[in-house]
């Protein structure tokens, strides 16, 4: 097994099982079962803001341990905690309320080992993700997972999400982001 999906099970084990928490994978680990797969070094999740945030950064880091100083006032910037996690670095989002629980409603279990499990984002929250961050590699990962997934997404969802994190975040390149790589598939 991958050092990748040792983290995750660690990680699922942690949110889901200890601290009955909603959480999915959202990064390269989705992507290889939305789009074309491709060699991931890290492991990317999203939680439920269901603690409070001061508490889930302690109890988290207490239990994995921090990659940065002062988790605590990172994580109140951001809204993001950076572990590292059986020697994997794990960048964890704090869900944003709202679109979190449409997010873990449309999340998918998978099998990844003999009665092994995970929760991975569906292939739109995936695209929704790769569209907020923007980089060349995101719009890639964009691109495949529309190659790969096609008509079977539900664009009408992609589309009012990312409209509404447009319009929060006044920046209409969230959305056009999506608009080219569809129109390009």
């Amino acid at each position: 097994m991958n050092p990748q999906i040792k983290a995750a099970l660690a990680v699922h084990e942690f949110f889901a099982e200890q601290l009955t928490l909603n959480y999915a994978v959202i990064g390269g680990i989705a992507l290889q079962f939305w789009g074309e797969p491709r060699f991931t070094h890290d492991l990317d999740v999203t939680v439920q803001d269901k603690l409070d945030l001061p508490e889930l950064v302690k109890l988290t880091t207490e239990a994995f341990g921090s990659r940065v100083p002062n988790p605590q006032k990172f994580a109140r910037d951001t809204r993001m905690l950076l572990l590292s996690v059986a020697g994997v670095d794990v960048d964890v989002a704090v869900a944003l309320r709202g679109y979190e629980d449409s997010l873990f409603a449309r999340a998918r279990s998978i099998e990844v080992g003999q009665g092994k499990r995970l929760t991975i984002c569906s292939a739109e929250d995936l695209i929704i993700h790769k569209a907020l961050a923007g980089r060349p590699q995101d719009l890639a990962d964009i691109q495949s997972v529309i190659a790969r997934q096609g008509k079977k997404l539900d664009a009408r969802y992609i589309r009012s999400w990312l409209g509404e994190f447009s319009r929060t975040l006044d920046d209409p390149g969230i959305i056009e982001r999506f608009r080219q790589a569809w129109a390009r598939r």
